[in-house]
């Protein structure tokens, strides 16, 4: 073989390599394309479903806004909080006073009939200053304002039905909550048991708000024989240590318990001292933290 002829068959395979090697490219290079349209559609997906869920159907969302530092030294100083006749921390500063206003928004959870709209009515009062309230179907809303020397926390008060069809609400009532109150009927243990679905519920949409076990009806639990109240006291207290949660046993129609727990929501969120002592005297109203 000729010089000439060797260096065209060497030529030869020379393009014959570079053509075989195009279609791997153009393949690597459609493969990079079809990634690069996959995570931008995922990322399309997520704000628009973040959106959807940042948005309530009332339109208020806007208005809940996380915790900042206080504006001075003197916006929150400790407070005792062994006493139970009043709604607010300390309701005796100047409104006037007042330059910013800071929400809270709080969400209640548990089957139905066992008093959470009860306990919601009892604490906002007819007597406080509030914003009125919203209902529709299986979402309960009512605000409380309070004066607390130089700053003012507005309580948003979300109460979900205890309805299979009320489920959907749990996501936007948990979110960006500051604390959930997971409650059940002191009278009827099924509704502890179920305290279990609802806390997996509510920890998927927040894990960080403050968890509160709640017995309700109170009144009509001091009325049952004290072997089954040791059961359910017993109980419950499980549940709170599992889920490390404080425990309060309180009843509406009394005004047991219902103040104290915004009282205890407050101190945490602003490390103000709790003098409240743990009662664990069974046929008493228990606390347990």
């Amino acid at each position: 073989m000729t010089t000439t002829a060797a260096m065209n068959v060497a030529v030869t395979q020379l393009c014959g390599r570079g053509r075989r090697r195009r279609p791997a490219a153009l393949r690597l290079d459609l493969r990079w394309a079809r990634l690069l349209r996959l995570a931008v559609a995922t990322r399309v997906v997520r704000l628009v479903w973040d959106q959807l869920l940042a948005c309530s159907s009332c339109g208020g969302g806007g208005r809940y806004r996380r915790l900042g530092p206080p504006h001075g030294p003197d916006v929150l100083s400790p407070v005792a909080m062994d006493d139970d006749a009043g709604a607010a921390v300390d309701a005796h500063a100047d409104a006037a006073d007042v330059e910013d206003v800071v929400g809270l928004k709080v969400s209640l959870l548990g089957d139905c009939q066992i008093g959470k709209t009860s306990f919601m009515v009892k604490y906002v009062g007819d007597g406080e200053e509030q914003n009125g309230g919203l209902q529709m179907t299986g979402l309960n809303l009512m605000d409380k304002t309070l004066a607390v020397r130089g700053a003012r926390l507005a309580f948003n008060i979300w109460d979900v039905a205890g309805d299979s069809q009320s489920a959907d609400h749990v996501p936007i009532a948990c979110k960006d909550a500051v604390a959930i109150l997971f409650m059940f009927d002191l009278t009827s243990r099924c509704t502890l048991n179920n305290i279990t679905d609802w806390y997996e519920r509510a920890r998927k949409w927040n894990k960080t708000a403050i968890p509160i076990l709640i017995g309700t009806k109170f009144d009509d639990f001091a009325q049952l024989p004290l072997e089954m109240q040791w059961t359910i006291v017993d109980q419950a207290r499980a549940y709170a240590r599992a889920m490390k949660a404080t425990l309060f046993f309180s009843s509406a129609t009394h005004n047991i318990n219902v103040n104290k727990i915004f009282k205890f929501i407050t101190a945490k969120l602003f490390n103000l001292p709790w003098t409240v002592e743990r009662n664990l005297t069974v046929g008493e109203p228990i606390i347990d933290f």
